[in-house]
C-alpha cells in the first residue's frame, strides 16, 4: 500500500518548531564542509556478489527545504549526515565520512598510516582507504584503533588489514581493555533479538526518501557486507598511557561504561588533534537504543566528558569523532565539549530529583525541561537518543521496571490486556471508532494506544491494522529523531505488508570465532529450552583439541553448567574437537568428521535436541 501524506497537525507541528529553532545558523554546515577533497562517485559500494552494500546516492534527495513529511531538524541533520567523501581534519589526519553509519580516521605517520574505526563491512572500509590513498598516496597501514567494541567500529577491518599481516607484525591492532569480550558478547548473547530490532532501529527494510527511510540521526544507515574483527595485540588499560606507532604519539584517555563498555578517547600531540570516539557528536546519544542494550551510565558519561575537557581542552586545535563533523578551535571545542557534559549529566541529575519527588519515569519524560541553552544547541538535539527514552533508561537504571503501583505490578501480557480493553471499550469497532476520532484531531499517541490494543485483540482486523498504520506513519513523520522515525515507519511498513524479519545480522563467523569456550557455553545455556530439558541429567567432557582446555559440562534441571576442569571418568561421554567444529556444530553441523566421541553418543543428541535457535523474524507490532 502506498504512503499517505502528513497531516495538517503534522505540518503545523513543524511550522512550530522551524520557528523555535535556529534554522539561520549555518555553522554547522560550514564545519561539514571544511576540508573537502572529493567524493565517492558513484557513492556505492558493492559486495562480490554483485549486490550493494551501501548506497550513498540514495540520499540525493536530501537537498532544500523539508518536506511536510519529515521533521524539519531531522531533515537538517540527515542532510548534514549524508555528506560523503574524503576530509581533511587538519594536515595529517583524514576522514571519510558517509561510507557507513560511523567515520573512519586515517592519522599519518612518518611512514605509514594509522586506521581509527574501520566501519561495519570489509567491502566499506576498503572502498573508503583507496579513496584516502587516491588523493594522499599508498601508504601502508601500520596500525589499527578500535575506539570502543559496537560494530560499527571494528567491522570493516579485513577491508583495511589482514590477519596475516598483524600475525607478522607488520600492523597493530589498538583497542581498551575488555573490548573483545564486549564486541562479541554483544553481538551473541541477544544478538537476535537485537539485530530484529535494529531492522525497525535503522529502517532497514524502508524505502529512503521523503516518507520513508532519510538516516538514523547519528548516521544515515548501516552497511551490510562483510563482517570481521582482528583481536586487538594491545590493550589500553589506564588514561595517561601513551603509545607511540610510527613515530607518532598518542596519549590515551580511559571512558569504560560510557557510550559502550569498553570505550577510549586519545590525543595526538603532533596534530594538536583529539579523539573523543562516540561520546562527544553533534546529537544526544542514546544512554539506552531502541535496538536494545545495557543502560549507559550518564554520571560517569559527563564525568569522563569533564576529564577530557581538562586533560586535553587547553593543547587542542581540533576535536573529532567517529560521528559526523569535527570542530575547530580550542574556545569551540571547550564550548562544545562542556555543553555535551552539562546535557547528560543535567538528564541524570534531574531524573533522580523527580525520582526522589515521587515521579515515574514515563511522568518524567513529559515533565522535564532542558535549560534554553542545552534546548537550542543544534548539538543536543535528539537525532539518536531522545530526552524521553533516555529519561526512562536513567528510571530503568537506578529503579528496575517496576513503577511501584501495586495496580502495574501483575498487569496481563500485551495480548490478554489488548483483549479485555477491547472488550470494555466497547469491541473492536467501537476501539476503531475512537482511535479514528484521535487520529482526525491529531492525538497520534492517544490513537496509537487504543489501536495497539485493538491489533493485539485481533491482529486480522483490516479496519484496525489500516488506521494504525497510518497513525504510525504520522507519528515518524512529526520524528525529530531519526530512529523515532524509523520504528514508527517500519511498524507501518509491517502493518500493511508483512514481516521483513531481520535484514541485516551481526552475528558473523568472524565475530562468532572470538568467542572463548566460556562464551560459547554461555551461549549453550541461554538457548536450553528449560521445560523440554527439566527431566534430562547429562553430563559430558569436551576438550577444546587447539585450546588444549577441558571442560565438564552438565544439564541439569533445565540448567547448564560448564566448568574448566580435568576430564572426569563419570561423564557418559567425552567430545573431542576444536573450537571451530564445536561452532559449525551448534550451527546446525551434525556431520561426524572432526569430532571424537568416546561414550554414549546419545547424551550429545539429547543435549542438542533441547537447544531453540532465536527467532530473526518474531512479531513486534503485531502479536
Amino acid at each position: 500500500m502506498e504512503s499517505k501524506p502528513a497531516s495538517e497537525a503534522i505540518r503545523a507541528a513543524h511550522r512550530k518548531l522551524s520557528e523555535a529553532l535556529p534554522f539561520s545558523d549555518r555553522a554547522d554546515f560550514v564545519d561539514a564542509d571544511r576540508g573537502f577533497i572529493a567524493a565517492l562517485d558513484p557513492g556505492v559500494v558493492g559486495a562480490s556478489d554483485g549486490r550493494a552494500v551501501w548506497d550513498s546516492d540514495s540520499y540525493a534527495f536530501l537537498s532544500g527545504e523539508a518536506p511536510p513529511s519529515v521533521n524539519p531538524s531531522l531533515w537538517r541533520q540527515s542532510t548534514l549526515v549524508a555528506k560523503q567523501g574524503l576530509y581533511e581534519v587538519v594536515e595529517g589526519v583524514y576522514q571519510v565520512r558517509g561510507l557507513d553509519l560511523s567515520n573512519v580516521t586515517f592519522v599519518e605517520g612518518d611512514t605509514g598510516v594509522i586506521v581509527i574505526d574501520p566501519l561495519i563491512s570489509t567491502e566499506t572500509a576498503a572502498a573508503a582507504l583507496a579513496l584516502y590513498r587516491t588523493h594522499r598516496g599508498d601508504r601502508q597501514v601500520i596500525a589499527v584503533i578500535y575506539t570502543h567494541s559496537h560494530v560499527d567500529h571494528f567491522g570493516g577491518v579485513f577491508g583495511v588489514a589482514s590477519q596475516e599481516a598483524v600475525n607478522a607484525g607488520h600492523i597493530e591492532v589498538i583497542a581498551p581493555v575488555g573490548f573483545v569480550e564486549h564486541a562479541v558478547s554483544e553481538n551473541v548473547y541477544a544478538g537476535t533479538a537485537m539485530a530484529r530490532r535494529a531492522g525497525y532501529m535503522y529502517g532497514a527494510a524502508l524505502d529512503r526518501g521523503p516518507l520513508g527511510q532519510v538516516g538514523a540521526g547519528l548516521g544515515q544507515t548501516t552497511s551490510t557486507g562483510e563482517v570481521g574483527l582482528i583481536v586487538p595485540t594491545l590493550d589500553i588499560s589506564e588514561t595517561g598511557q601513551t603509545h607511540t606507532v610510527d613515530g607518532v604519539e598518542i596519549e590515551f584517555q580511559m571512558a569504560p561504561g560510557t557510550e559502550a563498555p569498553a570505550e577510549m578517547h586519545f590525543y595526538f600531540p603532533r596534530y594538536r588533534a583529539l579523539c573523543m570516539a562516540e561520546n562527544a557528536t553533534h546529537t544526544l546519544h542514546n544512554l539506552l537504543t531502541l535496538r536494545g542494550a545495557l543502560v549507559r551510565d550518564p554520571h560517569v558519561w559527563a564525568t569522563y566528558l569533564t576529564e577530557a575537557i581538562e586533560t586535553f581542552g587547553a593543547r587542542t586545535d581540533v576535536a573529532f569523532a567517529s560521528h559526523h563533523w569535527p570542530t575547530w578551535g580550542s574556545d569551540r571545542i571547550a564550548d562544545y565539549l562542556a555543553t555535551q557534559r552539562d546535557l547528560y549529566a543535567y538528564l541524570h541529575d534531574q531524573t533522580l530529583r523527580y525520582i526522589n519527588q515521587g515521579y515515574t519515569g514515563s511522568e518524567i519524560a513529559e515533565i522535564i525541561e532542558l535549560p534554553p541553552a542545552l534546548e537550542r544547541a543544534w548539538s543536543t538535539r535528539g537525532y539518536y537518543g531522545s530526552v524521553s527514552h533516555n529519561v526512562k533508561a536513567i528510571y530503568q537504571r537506578y529503579m528496575g521496571w517496576f513503577d511501584a503501583s501495586p495496580g502495574r505490578l501483575w498487569p496481563h501480557p500485551p495480548t490478554e490486556l489488548a483483549i479485555r480493553y477491547v472488550e470494555a471499550m466497547g469491541g473492536l469497532d467501537q476501539v476503531v471508532k475512537l482511535a479514528q476520532t484521535a487520529f482526525e484531531s491529531g492525538d497520534f499517541r492517544w490513537a496509537a494506544t487504543l489501536l495497539d490494543h485493538a491489533v493485539f485483540a485481533d491482529p486480522d482486523h483490516i479496519a484496525a491494522r489500516a488506521l494504525y498504520a497510518d497513525t504510525l506513519e504520522q507519528l515518524g513523520y512529526g520524528s525529530e529523531n531519526g530512529t523515532w522515525r524509523n520504528f514508527f515507519l517500519s511498524g507501518a511498513t509491517e502493518l500493511r505488508g508483512g514481516n521483513f524479519g531481520t535484514p541485516a545480522v551481526t552475528a558473523a563467523p568472524a565475530i562468532l570465532a572470538q568467542l572463548t569456550a566460556e562464551q560459547i557455553f554461555d551461549s549453550l545455556a541461554i538457548s536450553v529450552n528449560g521445560p523440554k530439558a527439566w527431566d534430562l541429567d547429562l553430563t559430558l567432557n569436551v576438550t577444546f583439541t587447539d585450546l588444549n582446555a577441558n571442560y565438564r559440562v552438565i544439564l541439569r534441571n533445565g540448567v547448564l553448567m560448564s566448568t574448566p576442569r580435568p576430564a572426569d571418568a563419570t561423564a557418559s561421554v567425552k567430545l573431542s574437537l576444536t573450537k571451530s567444529r564445536m561452532l559449525a556444530l551448534l550451527s546446525g553441523d551434525m556431520d561426524s568428521a572432526g569430532i571424537d566421541i568416546d561414550g554414549d553418543a546419545t547424551v550429545l543428541q539429547n543435549l542438542l535436541g533441547v537447544l531453540d535457535k532465536g527467532d530473526p523474524s518474531f512479531n513486534i507490532v503485531t502479536p
